[in-house]
């Protein structure tokens, strides 16, 4: 066989035929009917998605505490109570910073121009060339232009609605979760019962299980050294003479689920804050080189020390997953993207079908110490 005729047989073999092509279509329109669903109902989803991200979270511990004669509907209860009462308190300490500091934005931005002013000065021309469009639309404006203006809501109203839509997501959150957490072996026995065979049986429990601990186990203790990281950032700014400093370490604490995203974003408004803060430029720089010092501690050795290298991630899936879910669900999709992209890699782990894209999900780190 000549080489022109192997290398036809060669990309006829790639080309899907007949039922493959069946297959491939019918895979990406459930992909995309998925999207959309994910997309539009995402009221829906978004307080699922967080009650089962919040009961893996908390079920290492109600398996401890079950261990040790305490039933897993007791523990459950106490523990979203506790969850609940804690995030109302810190929700209602919080809500006296977050209005001061919405008072004061526009001080904020008079100060930081104030302190950039020396930085403006190859801007100016480009400054005055806009002002001198503005001067002539409005001129154009004036001369006959009908200005069409879009009524928007209230503020009030806006914000209304956006505390009750908040409201009601919390409250299905911890309720969903408390059944989840209560209901013990419920869920896997469901899962058991589904497959007919004593091996399948057995090797769904098996993958359940393990998924479910390597899991929760992980997002247990990101939890824990994230709310430890936010801890440390809070008091070292308190310090410093930052002020509301238990703002900034709440939001470090939250924005770390964010891998260098979130970092960066805090380093960013601390660095604000404190420049308008602070007289002196050298003082000013205290508080970010802080904030830098603790997440780099809490990047490079801390969470590899504690977590291990197996669970680290690619850092080109992260952004990806970031962005998507970001798009899907706003702030809440990114904060979820990279315990949801765990959860994935976590499943493909355990099917050999899926092992080439789980390996996609690892770090490069990971993927030669296993090779």
């Amino acid at each position: 066989m000549s080489k022109k005729a192997e290398a036809s047989v060669e990309a006829d073999s790639l080309i899907p035929r007949g039922r493959d092509w069946h297959t491939v279509t019918v895979r990406g329109i459930f992909i995309l009917l998925a999207v959309y669903a994910l997309y539009f109902a995402r009221e829906f989803f978004i307080p699922v998605v967080l009650s089962f991200l919040f009961a893996l979270t908390l079920s290492p511990i109600v398996r401890f505490l079950a261990k040790r004669g305490i039933p897993a509907p007791l523990s459950a209860t106490l523990l979203v109570v506790v969850s609940a009462g804690a995030a109302s308190f810190g929700g209602y300490l919080l809500s006296g910073p977050v209005i001061q500091l919405i008072d004061e934005v526009p001080q904020i931005g008079r100060n930081l121009t104030e302190r950039v002013e020396e930085l403006r000065g190859p801007f100016d021309l480009l400054m005055q060339i806009s002002q001198q469009i503005d001067n002539v639309t409005d001129t154009v404006n004036e001369a006959g232009v009908m200005k069409v203006a879009v009524q928007q809501p209230g503020i009030l109203s806006q914000a209304a609605g956006s505390l009750l839509s908040f409201g009601t997501t919390t409250a299905i959150v911890f309720v969903l979760s408390l059944f989840l957490l209560a209901s013990g072996t419920l869920f896997y026995e469901k899962i058991v019962q589904s497959f007919s065979s004593l091996s399948d049986k057995k090797r769904a429990l098996r993958v359940v299980y393990d998924v479910e601990r390597e899991v929760s186990r992980y997002l247990l203790t990101i939890a824990v050294i994230n709310a430890a990281l936010g801890t440390v950032i809070g008091l070292g700014l308190w310090v410093i003479g930052m002020p509301t400093p238990f703002l900034w370490g709440v939001m470090a604490a939250l924005l770390n689920f964010l891998p260098y995203i979130g970092a960066l974003a805090t380093i960013v408004v601390v660095a604000v804050i404190s420049v308008v803060t602070f007289d002196t430029l050298g003082y000013a720089m205290v508080a970010p080189a802080f904030v830098i010092a603790c997440n780099v501690l809490e990047g490079q050795i801390i969470t590899p020390l504690v977590v291990g290298r197996r669970l680290e991630l690619n850092a080109v899936a992260i952004f990806i997953a970031v962005a998507f879910w970001s798009w899907m669900w706003g702030f809440v999709g990114a904060l979820i993207a990279v315990p949801l992209l765990v959860v994935m890699k976590v499943f493909c782990d355990h099917f050999e079908s899926l092992q080439s894209f789980g390996n996609f999900l690892a770090a490069q780190q990971t993927v030669e110490q296993e090779e």
